[in-house]
Parts: structure tokens; sequence; C-alpha cells
């Protein structure tokens, strides 16, 4: 168990490995684990439940305010089209200050927490004892996303996966609210050419060295 306060934040484009990565870190620090993402997945699938219309700021807001403990076992929520509106959602500012904070009380628990997002570090908490910046190629994003859907019996082309994933990356990173960005002070981490087992054992390499 962890002795003292630790706080991890990873952050990453789509699909970079940064939920495992992040639920690894969890474990071995003995630490309770935010993947923010169904935080917008929710609040995508409260809008679409609705009928509400995505274009609208402020019906996604108000979708965002109605949801309550999230389901992570609602095949709903990994859906690719959640996935896509839940894209579109999070670039509304009204939102993410809703969302906002939800996370910042779960990374205030007094043990710590483990958090994996876009903005964790940049925003969400920019006080994070460790930092994480999880990426990987979009070609290798979208080979593992492939992977994901054909896993799941969905009917997938691997050109338009690629499609979506750089569509995503510039949505992410080109918005005005929060927008993808390495910290200054986070480590990188590419899983490109990294196994898991190769990839989780350098996260904890880099966060071990930060606790220091």
């Amino acid at each position: 168990m962890n002795s003292r306060r630790l706080v991890i934040a990873v952050d990453g484009p789509a699909a970079s490995g940064k939920g495992t990565i992040a639920k690894a870190l969890a474990r071995h620090y003995g630490l309770p684990h935010m993947d923010t993402g169904m935080l917008y997945r929710s609040a995508a699938l409260a809008l679409w439940r609705f009928g509400g219309d995505p274009g609208e700021e402020f019906e996604a807001a108000g979708a965002a305010r109605e949801i309550g403990n999230i389901d992570p076992d609602d095949p709903e929520l990994r859906s690719e089209t959640i996935g896509e509106l839940a894209s579109r959602v999070s670039a509304y500012p009204a939102v993410r200050q809703i969302l906002k904070e939800r996370q910042e009380e779960f990374a205030g628990q007094p043990s710590g927490a483990v958090l994996d997002g876009r903005d964790i570090g940049t925003v969400i908490y920019p006080t994070a004892t460790s930092k994480l910046f999880v990426t990987a190629s979009p070609e290798v994003r979208a080979e593992r996303r492939f992977g994901e859907l054909q896993a799941r019996g969905a009917n997938a082309h691997y050109d338009e996966v690629l499609a979506d994933i750089r569509a995503r990356d510039q949505r992410d990173s080109d918005r005005a609210a929060a927008p993808l960005v390495q910290a200054e002070d986070a480590d990188l981490l590419d899983t490109s050419n990294l196994g898991i087992d190769e990839a989780v054992a350098e996260a904890i390499r880099l966060v071990d060295a930060r606790i220091g």
C-alpha cells in the first residue's frame, strides 16, 4: 500500500494505452483509479438517450449534470457511436467545467489516486506527484482499436478507424477548452514499440523516479 499521498496523472490520445497503464499503476501503488473518459462517455450516452442535440452546448451540459453513478459494464458506453459523441461534447467548456469538479474530488482523496484522460496533468490536477503523457503513432493506435473492434465482433475497417483516430486527435488538440497537450513536467512514454508488460514496467520506473 501507498504510505504517502500520491496522485498520478496519465494523459494521452485515444488508444495510446493510457487506460491500461493507469489501471496497472493503481494496482501497483494501491490507489483508486478513475478513467475520466467514462465521465464524458456517460454524458454523451445520457444526451443520446434523451434525444438531445450534440450541436447545442447547453443540452450537452444538461446531460453532464444528470449523470449519476457510472456502470463501466454498460456495453453502450464503449461503443464507437458514444465514443464519437463523447469526443464532440468534450469540446464544450460548460461540459468540461461540470465534470472537472468530479475529477478534482476524486483526485483529492487522502491516499491520492490515479486518473487518466486528456487534461489531468494540465488542468484537473497540475500539482500531481507524477505525470505521464502516453502516446503512440496514429497507425499503431488504429491497429489496436481495430483489433478491439474485431474482438467484439464489430464491423470495422482499418482505414475508417485510422481516419477516426486522426479526427479525434485534431478535435482534442484544437479545442479551446483544455486541449490535449503534454504538460511541461510530464514524462513522455511512447508505447508504439512496447508490449503491455514493457509499457507498464516503464511507467512504474518513471513514477518511481518522480517519487524518488
